[in-house]
């Protein structure tokens, strides 16, 4: 009986090893590309930038911020405003790309660096307000721009992680209920006061996060190849079981440059199946430079496995 029994557990097993094996050896999907276009007002359109018909490829705008236009903008508390260059990148225009390239989505971003000649804040009255008004507000946006997704891109906070946590974790879960978007990210980088709020939402958040848009550019200048691969793993423990982006800045002002070894660095993640994909800040000052290194970004995603 136990000869028996043993027998038919081997080959149990053997049955269902190989099929294991294959799932266990399935690369990781790492064609996706984004690029953030029209924080600068430098005129760039979405036909400008080349789209490589064989990677996934989304635009982000930048930024819809929740302050007014005012000659000296103000906080409005979740009521979202676009700041980006809408003359070049209208709604006919997002319409138009969408339907040229069957593989383009296009994504708006929530926050930044700076409006008009201040820092944008996180600086909201009450978390139920605050929701209330983004999820209103921003509805209204993406639908009006045939919209497909959401980043988040705060850098500055006049709150704390936790209610910069239920507020973004809120909003994001609402707008996906709603079949308003389908898809979310987040852009953090190496600064305390940032990874507090960004890995506390995380924590809470992660299962509604689909993308970490990781600012590697945030990095020193002369970031080398085994440097940025440390800085990738130490961000990919952080974000445990997040799909996080490498990236570069147009320019190399910052991290590890195109000129100075990022594709060898994507390269060797994309051996390793740890490629998740890659994203430019931004189209804006690539345009100077034909989109060179966003061209190459493409044709190394595009690459089978």
């Amino acid at each position: 009986m136990e000869f028996s029994m043993l027998f038919i557990t081997l080959l149990v097993l053997q049955a269902i090893s190989p099929s294991q094996a294959s799932i266990q050896a399935a690369p990781a999907k790492s064609d996706l590309f984004r690029e953030y276009i029209g924080a600068e007002f430098k005129n760039v359109r979405f036909t400008d930038v080349p789209v490589n018909p064989k990677v996934e490829f989304h635009f982000i705008l930048s930024f819809a911020i929740d302050y007014d236009t005012s000659t000296s903008p103000s906080p409005t508390n979740g009521k979202f405003n676009i700041f980006w260059d809408s003359d070049n990148l209208s709604p006919s225009q997002v319409s138009s790309i969408k339907n040229r390239h069957s593989n383009v989505k296009v994504a708006l971003s929530l926050g930044g660096d700076s409006v008009g000649n201040a820092s944008a804040y996180f600086n909201p009255s009450s978390v139920d307000s605050w929701v209330s008004n983004a999820v209103s507000s921003l509805t209204r946006i993406i639908q009006l721009y045939n919209l497909d997704g959401i980043d988040i891109d705060y850098e500055h906070f006049h709150a704390d992680p936790d209610t910069f946590t239920e507020c973004i974790g809120q909003l994001i879960t609402a707008l996906k209920r709603n079949r308003v978007i389908s898809f979310a990210s987040i852009a953090p980088f190496d600064d305390d006061q940032v990874q507090n709020h960004y890995l506390a939402l995380w924590r809470k958040y992660g299962h509604q996060i689909d993308y970490v848009n990781f600012q590697f550019y945030a990095y020193d200048q002369g970031t080398t190849v085994p440097q940025f691969l440390n800085y990738f793993n130490t961000q990919s423990s952080n974000y445990n079981g997040g799909k996080v982006l490498v990236s570069f800045i147009s320019g190399g002002s910052g991290g590890l440059s195109p000129a100075d070894g990022f594709f060898t660095a994507c390269s060797k993640l994309k051996s390793q199946n740890q490629l998740h994909g890659i994203f430019v800040w931004s189209a804006d000052d690539s345009k100077a430079d034909g989109f060179r290194y966003e061209k190459q970004s493409q044709d190394l995603l595009a690459i089978p496995h």
